[in-house]
């Protein structure tokens, strides 16, 4: 969220952050929005307890009061269900640590490093109904070095969280189509080959 806060006080960013909605009242996010003049909220979802679609209700209604035209998921642990999904479909975009389709959920850089995958990053999708299945818009993939541990991992992958968020954004928000890469792009693994492959 930082990310996009500080994106969009450039004056040519096609979007404006008018909102920062959370589920949880201690939310982090919403100090950082409030000292950058962001109006932020909290709608609690425990009072809405056995009733998400209330709980979403909730949510849609202060976005549509603030005039929110894009909504951009960053921190949201919690599966949405068809209320949010299709209020905003084609205009709610989450960030996800981990190369989709690869590791969805959570975990993703334990269990990548259990994998044992040379490239890991991070993914702009759009929100659809499954977990972590929508269209993607932006990746970006990073090393997996030797001795990475899981809290270094995800640092390396953040800093591309924080490239690709903004980038995607700003796409979406001029009217841009993510195009493919050329088709003679190649990601490299950065690691030194041996000197003999079997």
């Amino acid at each position: 969220m930082e990310a996009l806060l500080e994106a969009a006080r450039d004056p040519a960013f096609p979007a404006e952050i008018v909102l920062v909605l959370s589920n949880r009242p201690d939310a982090r996010g919403l100090i950082t929005a409030r000292a950058a003049g962001v109006q932020a909220v909290a709608i609690d979802h425990k009072p809405y307890a056995g009733n998400r679609a209330a709980h979403e209700a909730a949510l849609n209604a202060a976005l549509s009061a603030a005039g929110v035209e894009l909504v951009c998921l960053a921190g949201y642990l919690r599966i949405l269900t068809p209320v949010l999904v299709d209020a905003w479909a084609g205009r709610m975009l989450n960030i996800h640590p981990s190369l989709l389709p690869a590791f969805p959920g959570l975990h993703t850089h334990e269990r990548a490093l259990k994998a044992g995958v040379k490239v890991h990053g991070c993914t702009v999708h759009l929100v659809s109904h499954g977990m972590d299945e929508g269209p993607i818009l932006a990746q970006a993939a990073v090393p997996v070095l030797p001795d990475d541990t899981d809290d270094v991992l995800a640092a390396r992958v953040l800093v591309q969280e924080h490239r690709i968020y903004p980038a995607a954004l700003r796409a979406l928000a001029s009217g841009e189509v993510p195009s493919p890469a050329a088709a003679l792009a190649t990601l490299i693994n950065p690691l030194p080959l041996p000197e003999t492959l079997p």
